[in-house]
């Protein structure tokens, strides 16, 4: 049975999407199956981080309304299996045909990401649904922390007992200057449990996850291994 992880930040623009593909990306490096679901109903973007906008024609909207059969909603980005989001909301949309859709995968797949959209209104909690843990992904300002410590709650309510928190965009030096929180504030403020922390990387933000692209000797891309690697379950230090 697949690990479903919804992604969530409360907070839009901290990163989430890209967190979504380098941990699919990671884990695919460690010889996992892994599905990559877009669920930011009209404002996709998992499509372009990896590369394959002109190849979406069916979604998981389309499983759900039973449009398609599952497997024609699948791209192959490759090592990794992607499915986009639907541009437009349907009230047939419900959280147990969502489950019931994304659980159809369980025995394909060894972890499915679940990339929930900003906020916490109704896609929200469509993406929640699929999930059995959650990562909640936090910048170190204060404005982020609150959405985040917000966000985890609601998680926590749509019956999802695992969240754990990446720091993303971490500037150590700043950090160090009180520019930022550090680590242990962003902690306590969101009192979600850490797995992992992301320095900043400039070239993230204006590239593709691209397998091509995929330099898992950068510092931002060894983070996302050893994140990939605690999911796992493996017992990796800290590193910032």
């Amino acid at each position: 049975m697949a690990k479903k992880i919804v992604i969530a930040s409360g907070k839009g623009g901290v990163g989430k999407s890209t967190v979504t593909a380098g941990l699919s990306r990671a884990l695919e490096s460690e010889g996992k199956k892994v599905l990559a679901m877009d669920f930011d109903i009209g404002l996709r973007s998992l499509d372009l981080l990896f590369g394959v906008r002109e190849q979406v024609v069916r979604n998981w909207g389309d499983i759900v309304l039973g449009n398609c059969e599952k497997e024609h909603a699948v791209i192959h980005v490759g090592g990794i299996d992607f499915i986009s989001a639907p541009l437009y909301y349907d009230e047939a949309f419900t959280p147990e045909k969502v489950k019931e859709m994304v659980s159809s995968f369980d025995e394909t797949y060894d972890v499915i990401f679940i990339d929930a959209p900003a906020g916490i209104a109704a896609g929200f909690a469509l993406a929640c649904a699929g999930a059995d843990s959650a990562l909640v992904v936090s910048t170190p300002d204060d404005v982020c922390v609150r959405s985040v410590e917000i966000t985890a709650r609601n998680i926590a309510s749509h019956g999802v007992k695992e969240i754990r928190l990446v720091i993303n965009r971490f500037i150590k030096k700043l950090s160090a200057k009180k520019k930022f929180l550090n680590v242990d504030q962003v902690i306590d403020l969101t009192t979600v449990q850490l797995i992992g922390v992301i320095p900043y990387d400039a070239k993230i933000g204006f590239s593709s996850m691209e397998k091509s692209t995929f330099n898992f000797k950068a510092s931002s891309q060894k983070s996302f291994s050893r994140i990939a690697r605690r999911i796992l379950g493996e017992n990796v230090p800290l590193k910032l």
